[in-house]
């Protein structure tokens, strides 16, 4: 990532929220996850994953504190403290070894980083006690990543494509890597081109309704990343397609027919030849591309808001609830993941990028005209998405929208563990914030969401303003993620009150 990038997106990081002297040992360690986050290379699907089992293993160590609730894995309660000794100073050092073996897990890379933020709240990283609290910790970590050993993300990237798979084999272990051999319908990457551009290769383009990866400015040609997502082990659903059956996610509108694909064609085109200021300023804001928190992380930091926002005298009490909204708000962005990467995989469903290069080649269409030039007129073929980053779009099929599905499933959680939808997050962007052009914003401009579902809806609609996506792709994201927020939040008070089977 080049490093002005990079500066864009720390500073986002600073722009949405900050640890204050009301961060708590939970929220520090949602910090640390996210830094992890930033500095890896993860998709959407495999950070929601990581920052659900950083808080699995923060979730079960506390749980041996508690007189009812029971942990996810087989250690359940068999180490339950008396109550003498559930004090805050305790579940603080056993949730800190637990999210500090757990993130050395998933982000090795972050030795260093992970190891500071232990010896600044007074720990030792190097502890090995088998003794309460510290052991505690150690032991509920090593249980949640032994059980997620084998869950099919490939984390360790020791799974394989079939030999028969025309994909090329890596001797070395690519973490993560798809090993069901995806290849697209589209036999052809689409080489760069944007408006700007006084020249482009022409179009090869063999399946219109379906997935094209695109070709960078840097010459890599995209992967899907994540295709094989659809077949990790989920925390609360049934499975991934357990909503393919119901009216909330049918195929894709752009496939219905001819008539329907223009339809979905000329909305985009219309939310681009309408691009204003504020509008640019939402896709900035809600981007979440690589270098950032992505969607998942995004909702961590507005979990951390919710904590600094409804404090409690009593610190025993603030580390029990802070410990159980982002368990059951992370788990539910998981399953959203695993879902929505569900049926990106089954319909491989085409980017405005591709379809409306394809349907309007040939013809003049009136659409922003790329960086730094206002709306005009330009050749179809050479539209282009208003999306921070090297990549016009995201490197994986449109149906359903990842960030809808994210945000609604995360907005759900927040909003029953609440019990409102009051939100009252604001945030102030300072000028030139925008990373795709100058001036977004203007002058510094507040940001504010009154209730969470504004917050999930503005997300989506991020992405159709960006021409990232179709209007039922954030659509089926909401509807989906919603009902996927509740399965979660039901699932997780089946562990908070001990009646999990």
């Amino acid at each position: 990532m080049p490093l002005c990038m990079l500066v864009k997106a720390i500073t986002l990081a600073a722009v949405l929220f900050s640890t204050s002297a009301g961060a708590t040992i939970v929220t520090d360690w949602n910090n640390a996850a996210l830094v992890e986050v930033r500095a890896s290379k993860l998709g959407p699907p495999m950070v929601a994953r990581a920052l659900a089992i950083t808080h699995t293993c923060m979730y079960d160590a506390w749980a041996q504190y508690d007189a009812h609730a029971v942990a996810t894995t087989v250690l359940r309660g068999s180490l339950r403290q008396p109550e003498s000794e559930r004090n805050y100073t305790n579940k603080a050092k056993a949730i800190s070894f637990a999210a500090y073996r757990c993130l050395m897990n998933l982000f090795p890379a972050g030795a260093s980083r992970l190891a500071t933020v232990m010896v600044s709240h007074g720990y030792d990283p190097a502890d090995d006690s088998t003794d309460p609290p510290v052991g505690l910790g150690n032991s509920a970590a090593d249980a949640v990543i032994a059980a997620r050993r084998h869950d099919g993300s490939n984390q360790y990237g020791d799974l394989l494509p079939p030999p028969d798979c025309p994909l090329a084999l890596v001797a070395i272990p690519v973490p993560y890597s798809d090993y069901t051999c995806y290849t697209s319908l589209n036999h052809h990457a689409m080489a760069y081109c944007i408006p700007l551009m006084l020249e482009c290769t022409p179009l090869d383009i063999d399946a219109s309704n379906h997935w094209q990866p695109l070709i960078g400015p840097d010459g890599v040609t995209q992967k899907f990343v994540g295709a094989h997502w659809e077949l990790v082990t989920p925390f609360a659903l049934t499975s991934a397609d357990q909503f393919d059956g119901m009216a909330l996610a049918p195929p894709p509108d752009i496939f219905k027919n001819a008539g329907h694909y223009y339809k979905n064609v000329n909305e985009i085109l219309h939310f681009s030849a309408t691009l204003d200021a504020e509008r640019k300023l939402i896709v900035e804001y809600w981007a979440d591309g690589p270098g950032s928190e992505l969607p998942p992380g995004h909702w961590g930091l507005f979990a951390q808001f919710v904590s600094q926002r409804d404090p409690n005298p009593n610190s025993n009490i603030i580390i029990d609830e802070d410990v159980k909204m982002f368990f059951a708000m992370h788990n539910a962005s998981f399953d959203a993941g695993i879902v929505a990467w569900h049926l990106k995989r089954q319909y491989d469903s085409v980017r405005p990028v591709t379809a409306i290069r394809y349907a309007m080649q040939g013809q003049t269409v009136r659409a922003w005209g790329g960086p730094g030039r206002p709306t005009e007129h330009i050749p179809g073929e050479q539209w282009m998405p208003y999306n921070p980053g090297s990549n016009l779009t995201p490197a994986f099929p449109g149906y359903c929208s990842g960030h809808s599905t994210f945000s609604s499933a995360s907005a759900t959680v927040l909003q029953l563990f609440t019990r409102s939808d009051y939100f009252g997050f604001s945030t102030l962007i300072p000028a030139n914030f925008g990373r795709v052009e100058p001036g977004i914003p203007a002058v510094p401009t507040t940001i504010a969401f009154a209730t969470f579902s504004e917050a999930a809806q503005q997300a989506g609609l991020s992405r159709l303003y960006g021409g990232i996506h179709f209007s039922d792709d954030n659509t089926t994201g909401q509807e989906v993620g919603a009902l996927i927020g509740q399965q979660a939040w039901d699932k997780a008070q089946t562990y908070f009150n001990g009646t999990a089977p």
